[in-house]
């Protein structure tokens, strides 16, 4: 439920981008960094979740991540303006990034090497319903209710999910204090978040001013963002202790092919999901509910080869 909860956050929004621009008068330049923002503070907290695991503990991380996730998303649904909310973003992000890492932790160290496969297909449930629910249950708040529901809904899901977690998750214990690979963090966060940052502006409108591919915001952050995460990766294959990620497992054919489809796979989902919402409400007039219900299949079906 956490899991899921984390997840739909990054699909919800999809449909609301044209009603937030109406509602705080803002450009969809401007409105699309409520979705951005949310990605790459997911980005920058996930790789300090396997040192905060050996820290402080899996249940520990666990319900302190949906705390801060269900703040985060109280104060969204109370934003007075388009700066604040993606301010807020970027707080819930953050607690976002660090749930499906600790699922996945959690469920497989509770299931052991000899059930290892079959929990990983359990993870995999929230990744398939979230593409699939997530700008369904946008379109019918968000005609219903209202947009600021898109977040209130966070509060009974994740106060359930911490509840269950409080009865029936075994505590353990912290593996002990494992350093912090704190050169490996310095480069590896601003990177993602740069490269992030440049890949937004280069996705802005031509003409717009400081946006586009040619623009220097765009250039400066992308060579930084590929800078900083080259650097990491030196660090990386270099040191074998305390490292925030280990590069070395990308020698394995299966890890790396796995990988790369995971990532072609989310590039396929929740790439359009931006765009797609705007070209249906926008072009074709669609409600919320109707672009939610066409944006639904993505989740599910392969893209489209026309």
């Amino acid at each position: 439920m956490g899991a899921l909860a984390s997840l739909l956050d990054t699909t919800i929004l999809s449909v609301a981008i044209d009603g937030l621009g109406r509602r705080f008068d803002a450009p969809p330049a401007t409105v699309q960094w409520v979705a951005t923002a949310y990605l790459l503070a997911m980005a920058m907290a996930i790789p300090l979740t396997g040192w905060s695991v050996q820290r402080f503990g899996a249940k520990a991380m666990w319900m302190s991540a949906l705390s801060v996730f269900v703040v985060a998303s109280v104060l969204c649904g109370l934003a007075w303006s388009i700066e604040s909310l993606i301010a807020f973003r970027v707080l819930q992000g953050l607690a976002g990034g660090m749930i499906l890492p600790l699922a996945q932790t959690i469920l497989a160290q509770a299931a052991g090497p000899s059930r290892f496969g079959r929990v990983m297909a359990l993870v995999a449930i929230p990744g398939q319903l979230a593409p699939i629910i997530g700008p369904i249950l946008g379109g019918v708040l968000i005609d219903g209710a209202g947009w600021r529901w898109v977040f209130f809904v966070n509060v009974p899901v994740v106060g359930l999910a911490l509840l269950l977690a409080w009865r029936a998750m075994p505590s353990g214990r912290p593996e002990g204090r494992p350093p912090l690979d704190v050169l490996g963090l310095a480069l590896l966060s601003p990177g993602l978040a740069a490269l992030v940052y440049g890949l937004a502006q280069i996705g802005g409108e031509d003409g717009a001013e400081g946006r586009g591919l040619g623009s220097a915001t765009a250039i400066v952050s992308l060579v930084a963002g590929v800078s900083l995460i080259a650097a990491f990766a030196r660090h990386a294959l270099r040191t074998r202790i305390a490292l925030l990620l280990d590069l070395r497992l990308f020698r394995h054919r299966s890890y790396a092919l796995v990988a790369t489809l995971a990532f072609l796979s989310g590039a396929s989902i929740f790439g359009p999901m931006f765009l797609l919402p705007l070209y249906y409400q926008q072009v074709h007039g669609l409600t919320t509910v109707e672009t939610g219900l066409m944006l639904a299949p993505r989740g599910w079906a392969p893209p489209c080869r026309c």
